[in-house]
């Protein structure tokens, strides 16, 4: 019988391809997360990993592995939690940015409800920005959006970078600025976006904006300009602006989940749907890299 503590361990090297990061999720050791992983290995008598000083990856086996292992964590969990008599009941505001609500939340969303029916869920949709300070005036428990250049807080769910979008038949003309459609204030891809114009000289305009991820996706569709937006997660119909249109490059970007929960039973039940989202984004379900965009 597999070991679920050795499974855990297997699923998050699985979700990062990286010891190091796995080790650090988990808080254990990198020899430790090694260990875990070998025994799991001899027991099955399979190799789950071809891993080299550069890189990790699943093997067939790793991959076969990692189905039969999220099976047997949530069957675990299920009735760990049925024999423990304890359900979570109660209210939990949660705040997420539009792309997540587009995109896989919905599904992690299914699964917290069939495991926790009592827990009330209510459901806050805006900018990264509002949703962080709606988080520490106390009207959230927990948020799942962005976090600005250089900010630390928060617990990372996965790493993705901003590029340049818009639509497929868009072209930039060069002798004119760049048009560019964005958010309204304090949206940090706006902030990004104008950052890096101004950085690199370069002459813009505003040419659409809208608060929400829609309206920006039809705008960009329709050829008004271009957008920045989260690599991982373009939405359907848009591209990214090639390289040779010279565009400035926008750098990396933070989706990290912020706690806030001051009534035990909203920690409680805080803590169990940030497991779940984070147990999501291991597989890639919420994105690609750790895939839609978060809005803000």
């Amino acid at each position: 019988m597999f070991d679920p503590v050795q499974l855990r361990t297997f699923v998050t090297v699985a979700g990062t391809l990286s010891f190091t990061q796995a080790a650090r999720r988990l808080g254990l050791r990198q020899s430790t997360v090694s260990q875990h992983v070998r025994k799991l290995e001899e027991e099955a008598g399979r190799q789950f990993f071809a891993r080299d000083t550069h890189s990790v990856e699943l093997t067939e086996d790793g991959e076969a592995m990692l189905g039969f292992a999220r099976t047997i964590l949530e069957a675990n969990e299920r009735a760990a939690g049925w024999f423990a008599g304890t359900r979570l009941r109660g209210r939990l505001r949660l705040g997420a940015s539009e792309d997540f609500v587009l995109t896989r939340l919905p599904e992690i969303l299914e699964g917290f409800r069939r495991e926790h029916p009592e827990v009330d869920l209510e459901l806050t949709v805006e900018l990264s920005a509002t949703l962080h300070r709606r988080l520490a005036a106390g009207r959230l428990d927990l948020v799942l959006g962005k976090r600005a250049a250089g900010d630390t807080h928060g617990e990372l769910v996965w790493r993705d970078r901003l590029v340049w979008v818009a639509g497929e038949r868009f072209r930039l003309d060069a002798r004119r600025p760049v048009p560019l459609i964005l958010y309204p204030a304090p949206a940090i891809t706006r902030a990004r976006a104008l950052e890096v114009m101004e950085r690199h000289a370069r002459s813009w305009r505003i040419a659409c904006t809208s608060g929400s991820l829609s309206g920006l996706i039809a705008a960009a569709r329709a050829g008004l300009g271009v957008m920045a937006h989260a690599e991982g997660l373009v939405p359907p119909g848009l591209v990214r602006v090639p390289t040779r249109a010279g565009l400035p490059e926008l750098g990396g970007v933070d989706f990290v989940l912020l706690h806030g929960a001051r009534r035990p039973a909203a920690r409680e039940a805080a803590d169990a749907l940030a497991a779940a989202i984070l147990d999501g984004s291991l597989g890639g379900s919420l994105g690609k890299p750790l895939s839609g965009s978060l809005r803000s």
